[in-house]
């Protein structure tokens, strides 16, 4: 059986640019910063002040306290992006075979906030304080499983974590199961809700995190020789992905395909990369080989591009390593230059961002470049977005434990 293409034709994102793809989208063309100080928690000892929340939230407005007392955060912001991926693929799934419908997602770090506030709750009510819905909602599979049930997804359904690459993993797997023939439609993408007073402190300690305190708005500086550290973000995108057969005979709005997929590590370090830039070299080609796309077809790449020293160094480097000469033509830029660092959920809004660039010829910039790093060389999409008809585009993710993945988007 030949291989099966794979298009995308349904995207929804929360992020603190705003709570719909639509928002998020035009405010990311306008070239916005999401970051501001914390309010969700006190930051007095916490040597960054500053994060990207989503602002906007307000639980009562999505879920009755009946529903949301049973969810996670990072269950209740997916749960909402795929309300508008599948609203927005115009999916009848009465009509579908929910058998041949499913469900793989990402997450990071998952339900944290449940965890740091039912442990206060243990150590000063008792153990039998503790809810019986804990459980339930910390699990990372909680918004695989959650999902499904709301969507009546009955197909494979499950939550990748590889921290910042999670996502990316959660929508290969996706695309790789229509692909195999194993299912018609996958809900995929991911979630992140670490905003909380312990997971900003892990990643303080980790001196990972940008202290820009006194000008969060321009604390996240992909590419620029100032960065000083990624800015924390939360948020959740979603995808719906359909085999284009099935898509076109329902009159789907197909954004774009999903046509390649590459996966690797650098099997080096827990959380640093590696200086040859051998791992995302060999991710970026084998999702040009597996699109059968030639690297000089390529016009953009949404970078991890996270505002860190050594991050922004390799990832350029084994930009340069893949596509020699043309890397000097082609556009890349750094969503987490406002959205800030989604962690597992990150190459899920990324992809999304990358797969509008394909369908509205614009993309965005990476903001916050005032200082040219020798090392990071390439055009970077400087502060102000371009139009672009982008027929080939690469996304990157690159995560703790060395995982390396890229998604290959192609216009229809």
């Amino acid at each position: 059986m030949s291989r099966r293409r794979v298009v995308i034709t349904g995207v929804g994102a929360v992020s603190a640019l705003g709570l719909d793809m639509k928002s998020n989208w035009a405010a990311m063309l306008a070239g916005t910063s999401g970051a501001g100080p914390i309010t969700k928690f006190d930051t007095a000892k916490h040597t960054a002040k500053f994060a990207c929340e989503v602002w906007q939230w307000n639980t009562e407005q999505h879920f009755p306290k009946s529903e949301s007392k049973r969810l996670e955060q990072f269950t209740m912001y997916y749960l909402v992006a795929a309300a508008e991926a599948m609203a927005a693929s115009g999916l009848a799934l009465d009509r579908e075979d929910r058998t041949r419908a499913g469900c793989i997602l990402g997450t990071g770090i998952g339900g944290i906030s449940e965890i740091e506030a039912s442990k206060v709750l243990q150590v000063e009510r008792g153990a039998d304080r503790v809810s019986p819905f804990f459980i339930p909602k910390i699990m990372a599979n909680a918004m695989a499983g959650q999902a499904a049930i709301r969507f009546g997804l009955q197909g494979t359904c499950y939550v990748t974590s590889s921290a910042c690459a999670s996502s990316s993993h959660a929508i290969g797997l996706a695309l790789r199961t229509i692909q195999w023939g194993e299912a018609d439609i996958m809900l995929t993408g991911g979630s992140e809700a670490a905003t909380t007073e312990l997971g900003l402190a892990g990643f303080c300690s980790l001196k990972a995190v940008s202290t820009r305190n006194g000008d969060p708005k321009r604390a996240s500086r992909p590419f620029d020789k100032d960065r000083d550290g990624f800015v924390m973000g939360e948020g959740a995108a979603a995808l719906v992905l359909e085999e284009y057969e099935h898509a076109k005979r329902r009159g789907a709005p197909i954004l774009c395909e999903l046509a390649g997929y590459g996966s690797t590590d650098d099997a080096f370090h827990i959380t640093a990369p590696n200086e040859d830039a051998d791992g995302p070299s060999r991710a970026m080609q084998q999702a040009l080989r597996d699109a059968g796309v030639a690297a000089d077809r390529v016009q953009y790449i949404n970078a991890h591009g996270t505002s860190t020293f050594l991050n922004d160094k390799i990832e350029t480097a084994a930009i340069k390593r893949v596509f020699g000469d043309h890397a000097k033509r082609l556009c890349v830029s750094s969503t987490k230059s406002m959205v800030g660092h989604l962690l597992g959920a990150s190459g899920a809004i990324e992809l999304a961002a990358t797969a509008m660039s394909i369908r509205t010829g614009s993309v965005h910039p990476t903001i916050n470049q005032e200082t040219r790093d020798p090392d990071c060389d390439l055009d970077y999409v400087p502060n102000v977005a371009r139009e672009l008809r982008v027929d080939h585009a690469l996304s990157n993710s690159l995560g703790f434990g060395g995982h390396n993945t890229s998604l290959l988007l192609s216009r229809i």
